[in-house]
């Protein structure tokens, strides 16, 4: 729809900017012309001083003077009677009036009257071809036709540069080049179109991409409990051991339920990767929220400590996905840990941040890179053997996204690892 309203918008402007010159240009000419006929050729001066010299004369001598001037001046004067004159051209009739010059128009030839004082006798200049428009006239209009058409040149050239570039990028994208992106805008025009482009393509590009990796992860984590489940199947046909059966029944069991926990997770995922949720923005005391999650962990058999260094203050959130984040975190810690998880509150340059450190084993160097990725898998002691197929930080990775916020892990000084959540105290 903007792309539409921008074409209109250039279309109507460039045309109505040479319809208006094109106007004002006529009206203006037309007034020079009308002024040209009557003062630049002299012809209004001459009847006017020859009307006069006329009606200085005896009356019989008239039609003989009018015959010499028109001979001394070359031009085809001659006298008429006032009503030879009606009848000849009747619309004249409430047109002429005494010691007046009137021009009368006949396509590109003029003929101007002149009625002499208390006669009936009309002063006659023509038919003459009309004063042709002066040079410098005619290239002032040039000009200012040329230079109009230089400035819209000027001003749609770019556009139309910037429009090549963006449709070279959409047949690209349109070819799989996923990669491709519109080169910046030299336009403010076009600019919005080609930004808005180049982000439907990123966007595009990481759902593809988040599509192929889920595809292949998901295939990769259905293939082993399958894998399991059909060997224990055909060993059920042949195993008539009743210890041996329960064991592979449990076996095929175990595996059910692990596909069942992967299908789960994989819909949360799923439906945190989807754009943006509407967030529910609260200020709250967020030690009230980290305090809420603790007394939560009523099963786990370790301590749970937590260091405040913000007191009461305030932080804006959606206290719901925000409390899922934790959750997220204290989760980890009580699978990956040992016996003592630490909680920490912080706030400095306008940023809240939260981490939760546990005495694990920890994350190495190589893994802290990708952790946060989907269906992503460390070492032994944070494997799926331990629970959990990696969807847990990637969710926590959206929220902080959603709170123009961040992730993070470091080494913990309880000997494991600290994962932060990171975001603005207050929310813009």
């Amino acid at each position: 729809m903007k792309l539409g309203r921008t074409f209109f918008s250039l279309y109507f402007l460039i045309i109505s900017t040479f319809i208006l010159f094109s106007w004002l240009l006529d009206e203006v000419w037309t007034s020079y012309l009308e002024q040209d006929i009557e003062s630049y050729t002299g012809y209004k001066t001459m009847m006017i001083a020859v009307g006069d010299y006329l009606q200085q004369q005896p009356k019989e001598n008239w039609p003989e003077l009018t015959e010499i001037m028109a001979k001394k001046y070359q031009l085809p004067l001659s006298l008429v009677s006032n009503k030879q004159l009606l009848s000849d051209f009747p619309t004249h009739k409430n047109s002429l009036h005494q010691d007046n010059t009137h021009v009368f128009y006949d396509n590109d030839h003029i003929v101007m009257h002149y009625l002499l004082g208390n006669s009936e006798q009309v002063l006659n200049l023509g038919p003459v071809k009309m004063p042709t428009r002066p040079r410098y006239e005619a290239f002032v209009r040039i000009s200012i036709f040329v230079f109009l058409a230089l400035v819209i040149f000027i001003w749609v050239w770019p556009i139309s540069k910037d429009l090549d570039a963006l449709k070279k990028s959409t047949i690209s994208f349109g070819k799989g080049e996923f990669n491709s992106q519109a080169p910046l805008a030299k336009t403010v025009t076009i600019a919005p179109m080609i930004n808005a482009f180049n982000m439907m393509a990123e966007r595009i590009k990481r759902l593809i991409d988040a599509h192929k990796e889920l595809s292949s992860a998901v295939s990769h984590e259905l293939r082993t409990p399958l894998a399991r489940t059909k060997f224990a199947l055909q060993m059920l046909s042949t195993i008539k051991d009743e210890t041996k059966r329960e064991k592979y029944l449990q076996q095929i069991n175990n595996d059910v339920n692990e596909l069942d926990e992967l299908i789960n997770e994989m819909l949360v995922y799923a439906a945190f990767d989807n754009d943006r949720p509407k967030l529910v923005i609260e200020s709250l005391p967020i030690i009230e929220l980290v305090n809420n999650l603790v007394h939560q962990q009523t099963q786990f058999k370790g301590s749970i400590s937590i260091n405040n260094h913000v007191g009461n203050l305030k932080i804006e959130c959606d206290p719901h996905f925000i409390h899922r984040a934790l959750s997220n975190y204290i989760t980890n810690a009580i699978k990956y840990g040992k016996d003592k998880i630490q909680i920490n509150i912080t706030a400095q340059r306008k940023l809240c941040t939260i981490s939760v450190e546990d005495n694990g084993e920890g994350v190495s160097d190589e893994f802290k890179t990708v952790i946060f990725d989907a269906f992503s898998r460390g070492d032994q002691s944070r494997n799926k053997e331990t629970g959990g197929f990696g969807l847990g930080l990637a969710i926590v990775n959206r929220i902080m996204e959603w709170h123009q916020g961040s992730v993070d892990v470091v080494d913990s000084s309880l000997g494991g690892a600290a994962f932060k959540i990171i975001w603005p105290i207050k929310q813009y």
